[in-house]
């Protein structure tokens, strides 16, 4: 499994659906299990949850920084 690649596509799915965004801000663990679809240990989902997180919030950062 190729975590950089699935953390990218987590993190289009989770930005453009306001569902989504909030289940993860619920519960980011069983958000990014359900969306994989695949069962891995929870380090794995947690490591992958917070590079998704990471992600979000450094993107976050540019856009206020933009303007």
């Amino acid at each position: 499994m190729d975590i950089k690649k699935s953390i990218e596509e987590l993190i289009e799915k989770i930005k453009n659906d306001r569902q989504l965004q909030k289940s993860f801000m619920e519960d980011p663990i069983a958000t990014v299990e359900k969306l994989l679809g695949i069962d891995l240990p929870e380090e794995q989902l947690r490591q992958i949850a917070d590079g998704v997180k990471a992600k979000i919030s450094l993107d976050k950062l540019g856009i206020l920084f933009k303007k």
